[in-house]
């Protein structure tokens, strides 16, 4: 193994060990897997951690595979890759997590258009513009901050009024299916978004109206006009790309995101299905569903009965 990459691993498990103060067995499972993931790395050729890239995280996977591995020692060495790659990061050692996108062996049904959180922060500042005078990009940047703050649904996002909007509480009113209302928070990166649009972007927008101006819709098109659904996928979708996020994107992907991102974060059901707008909590449960990942490497990384050697 390289001498590099062991001293890597050496203070990752001191890590767990000392400062998160691990059961001995668990930091013995990060062991085993670690010792076989940097041997294999060795034995390409890859002695510095910033040689890593996810090509090579994706053929130590296969790898596994073509050994035999079950689906379920393949998943628990993922969970410890992906908790190397992740101290690694988070000390400076690397400049990324390059093991983020590699996924684990399907085991069960997920959506398959949630982001991580750093997938959206990279979608949202890519809608960003550093040009006052901006107003298309001015626009983009409050509307994408504006759904994932809230998980509205695109036809909610369009329909949104500027009256519908209360900067003093930052609670917006939606208007959901059926023509249900309801009152939705947001946060002050979506605020800010929305002011500096009203402010610099939705004027020169507005003036651009060769007809009657749409004196009340939030979010405007080139002609001054309510801006479309099908503008809405459009203004993802190139910022997407800037992003470099590699599979295709649509409105609900910040839907999904928003709801799995709270839930992750230790938000209640109920009050997720309000904010979604849910009429039924059965509907919002799919997004327990999206949590399994996260929960099964936990499992297999910290359950007694999972710390055998494979």
């Amino acid at each position: 193994m390289a001498h590099a990459l062991q001293m890597m691993e050496s203070r990752f498990l001191t890590y767990v060990d000392v400062e998160r103060g691990l059961a001995h067995a668990t930091v013995e499972a990060y062991r085993r897997d670690l010792d076989r993931y940097i041997e294999w790395l060795g034995d390409h050729g890859i002695d510095d951690a910033r040689q890593i890239t996810t090509l090579h995280v994706e053929a130590f996977m296969q790898a596994l595979a073509l050994a035999g591995q079950s689906g379920t020692s393949r998943a628990r060495h993922l969970a410890s890759v992906h908790m190397f790659h992740r101290f690694l990061l988070g000390e400076r050692m690397v400049p990324d997590d390059v093991s983020q996108q590699v996924r684990a062996p399907k085991t069960g049904s997920k959506l398959p258009d949630v982001l991580d959180v750093d997938e959206v922060t990279a979608l949202l500042q890519a809608a960003q513009t550093a040009d006052p005078q901006d107003a298309v990009g001015l626009r983009d940047s409050a509307l994408l901050e504006f759904m994932y703050a809230t998980g509205c649904r695109v036809s909610e996002a369009v329909g949104v009024n500027l009256d519908d909007v209360d900067f003093d509480e930052c609670v917006v009113r939606l208007m959901g299916k059926g023509g249900k209302q309801r009152l939705v928070p947001f946060g002050d990166y979506a605020r800010r978004a929305l002011e500096g649009y009203l402010r610099h972007g939705r004027p020169a927008l507005a003036a651009r109206a060769k007809g009657e101006q749409e004196m009340r819709a939030m979010f405007l098109n080139l002609r001054g006009r309510r801006l479309s659904r099908q503008s809405v996928w459009e203004v993802i979708r190139r910022a997407g790309e800037r992003a470099h996020i590699d599979r295709p994107l649509h409105p609900h992907t910040l839907r999904h995101s928003f709801a799995t991102h709270l839930l992750e974060g230790g938000a209640n059901l109920r009050a997720i299905q309000q904010m979604l707008g849910h009429e039924s909590i059965g509907t919002t449960q799919i997004y327990l569903h999206l949590d399994n990942v996260r929960l099964r490497e936990e499992i297999l990384l910290h359950h007694p009965r999972n710390m055998r050697g494979v």
